[in-house]
């Protein structure tokens, strides 16, 4: 990502904004990072996103909008209304390795309900939130912030909010400004050119909110493909891939993840997978030569 880039405020992928995340929490010690630069953006920079929700009716109605134009700003981000048998929001990645992020993700969903808050008039709160990655430690700068339980190691990316949100009405609406912007969302939507990330990242991102729960197997995984085995099979191998390997790679890259953030060896086995530490143990040893204690204590020597 070039600094003219920043400057000229281009379009950056999400793949380079989940990296740069990374690289800014490190450099500023701010573990909180992306609900830092949340809490501090004008929301209109959100573009046509922010005023087609902004004159919409209800919130619910807002919602839907943003659900359905948010490729509008990003391509590689999904964001999906749930309204049957509750009402949410949840948040994904198209062609982007989910296991990789951490900080956008939060940036993501407290932007959206930042949103809310701001177009309903008042501090709308969720019922609960839920993310897919793993976070340790002290989780009341998080819960402060959302003003409700946060859920990590989830198997999903999700807002929760009371059936009640939906019907609030807007202090931004007006219906014609909203049916010029949804005009302009449908053109800018129908020139995207659609392009989706290659089998693999879509196999990673099933595989990884399944890791911690034990379930990561290759029947599971094609079942919520919607694939037999066998076909999912075939597909992995015309990219060169077998599941044991991406499962494999998936696994030593969030080892090395959790092992950075001081995460305990115990609990690393279970969010990967691994029924004992011997076995997390075992794995590393093939992966690096070293067992995950060694390799934690050369990152603590420099």
């Amino acid at each position: 990502m070039s600094r003219q880039a920043v400057v000229d405020r281009q379009r950056v992928s999400a793949s380079s904004q989940v990296r740069l995340l990374d690289l800014a929490s490190q450099a500023t010690g701010d573990n909180w990072i992306g609900l830092t630069l949340a809490g501090g953006f004008d929301l209109r920079e959100m573009g046509l996103i922010y005023y087609v929700a902004a004159s919409s009716t209800t919130l619910g109605d807002a919602l839907r909008r943003v659900s359905r134009y948010s490729q509008v700003g990003n391509e590689s981000i999904l964001v999906t209304l749930r309204d049957v048998g509750g009402f949410s929001i949840e948040l994904g990645y198209s062609g982007v390795e989910r296991h990789r992020d951490r900080h956008q993700v939060e940036l993501m969903s407290y932007s959206i309900l930042r949103l809310c808050r701001h177009l309903a008039g008042n501090r709308v709160t969720p019922n609960e939130v839920f993310f897919a990655h793993h976070r340790g430690g002290d989780l009341r700068p998080g819960q402060q912030i959302f003003g409700c339980d946060l859920t990590f190691s989830a198997m999903e990316d999700q807002i929760r909010f009371p059936e009640s949100v939906a019907k609030l009405r807007l202090v931004t609406s007006d219906h014609y400004l909203n049916t010029l912007m949804q005009r302009m969302c449908e053109q800018a939507l129908e020139a995207r050119n659609g392009k989706c990330g290659n089998f693999r990242t879509v196999v990673e991102n099933t595989i990884a909110p399944l890791l911690p729960h034990g379930d990561a197997t290759s029947a599971i995984v094609s079942e919520k493909l919607g694939m037999t085995e066998r076909t999912f099979a075939r597909r992995l191998s015309q990219e060169g891939l077998t599941f044991t390997l991406v499962l494999d790679e998936i696994r030593k890259d969030l080892m090395f993840r959790y092992l950075e953030q001081g995460v305990s060896i115990g609990q690393i086995a279970w969010l990967l997978g691994f029924l004992q530490t011997t076995s997390l143990n075992h794995a590393c040893r093939r992966w690096i030569g070293k067992s995950p204690s060694q390799w934690q204590r050369s990152l603590m020597r420099g």
